[in-house]
């Protein structure tokens, strides 16, 4: 069976070819400007050169009728016909209350899916117009959609109700959703295989660590507490979003700057983070440069954002009453050694101890604690798609 993942952005698009009998990855690429002016599809079939192919593309939908001609290619191309493309899976970035699981996607599906715009207006968007492209495409190929929110629907009401009038919950649907829960999913479940143990039973801590960031507690294999909110925004220090802040600073703000609701919006999610703090750049390789060349502010962003996840481990730790297991993921969890030993830093009173000669990887499975540490500190690459895959093929097949 083959899975073609789909990941649409509001004007990119990330995809891979799958062939879940083995789950090998057939081909993969991404698609940027899509609807503007320099438009272009990079492309690679496993084993081959990666291809870029420059094109127009107004929309989603010539964005994924090009990715299709690029799978059925004879020189680059990982099937004869489209007619080996068995299902599509799809992410989709906010499910809200509705979804606890991937589903099937059929009318009713999306508009639930419309309905929860509101709570993510730059996502839910362009994932709703991959996925109608999708259907008009290949009409008689199922389809599933996979919920970055879903995971998280395990939560106690402890864990995602806010300290607001529960009216606002009841009538906004304003509480924490969680985000990142395909990748925290994939890695708890993988580091449960890698140790041999059933995940009930178990505490788990995976620290989704990127330009977006985010740490969920993970109890019995479910999510018991995660880091980011009703949005992306709340948590951690991230690349451009300041994470948690006192809200009156909105306020603030808005009386002694006068901004509006737009610019403190923009200011929050975009100026702010290690960016604010460094004024260097969002990319901590920048970041760590910078600071190894002795500039101050580049450093205090770095220890800003270890620490604030060092501070939501010893939380979720106390939360669940112990801790056994902790997962570094992403692009800095999973390549950045210095940030993974400066994090654990002070965790040891939890039997956090990592092996520094261990540490020294960069983006492969590895389990970094010392001998006989307590807890079992892990670097796992994160795999989003393969997990979308599973769930596609899971449903697409009944």
């Amino acid at each position: 069976m083959n899975v073609l993942v789909i990941n649409c952005g509001s004007s990119s698009l990330k995809y891979q070819f799958i062939n879940m009998n083995d789950e090998t990855v057939l081909a993969k690429g991404l698609v940027e400007r899509i609807g503007i002016e320099g438009s272009v599809l990079k492309h690679e079939k496993t084993g081959q050169s990666k291809v870029v192919i420059e094109e127009v593309l107004k929309d989603h939908k010539d964005a994924i009728n090009l990715v299709l001609k690029a799978l059925v290619d004879p020189e680059h191309g990982a099937v004869k016909s489209l007619d080996e493309v068995d299902a599509v899976g799809h992410r989709v970035v906010h499910g809200g209350e509705k979804f606890a699981n991937s589903v099937l996607i059929t009318e009713e599906v999306i508009k639930a899916i419309r309905e929860c715009i509101e709570l993510a207006p730059l996502h839910n968007p362009p994932n709703i117009i991959g996925i109608e492209a999708c259907r008009e495409l290949l009409p008689d190929v199922p389809m599933v959609a996979v919920f970055d929110t879903a995971f998280h629907q395990t939560m106690p009401a402890e864990s995602y109700i806010y300290p607001l009038p529960y009216e606002l919950y009841e009538e906004m649907g304003i509480r924490r959703y969680g985000f990142h829960g395909t990748s925290h999913k994939y890695v708890s479940e993988r580091v449960a295989d890698l140790m041999g143990k059933d995940l009930k039973g178990t505490k788990i801590i995976t620290c989704h660590l990127g330009n977006g960031a985010s740490v969920t507690a993970i109890k019995d294999g479910k999510s018991f507490d995660t880091s980011m909110g009703m949005t992306p925004l709340e948590g951690l220090v991230m690349g451009t979003r300041c994470g948690d802040i006192d809200p009156a600073i909105v306020t603030f703000l808005m009386n002694k700057k006068n901004m509006t609701a737009e610019e403190i919006d923009n200011l929050m999610n975009k100026k702010s983070g290690v960016l604010g703090i460094s004024g260097v750049s969002s990319d901590f390789r920048d970041i760590e440069n910078a600071a190894d060349q002795g500039n101050k502010r580049a450093q205090l962003a770095l220890d800003k954002f270890d620490y604030t996840v060092r501070k939501y481990i010893g939380s979720y730790a106390a939360a669940m009453g112990g801790l056994d297991v902790l997962v570094f993921t992403a692009g800095l969890g999973e390549n950045s050694a210095s940030d993974r030993a400066n994090i654990c830093k002070g965790l040891e009173f939890l039997g956090v101890t990592v092996d520094d000669s261990k540490n020294n990887i960069r983006g492969k499975e590895a389990e970094i604690s010392k001998d006989g540490s307590k807890v079992k500190v892990f670097v796992i690459p994160t795999n989003e798609e393969l997990m979308i895959a599973r769930d596609t093929k899971a449903l697409a097949v009944k």
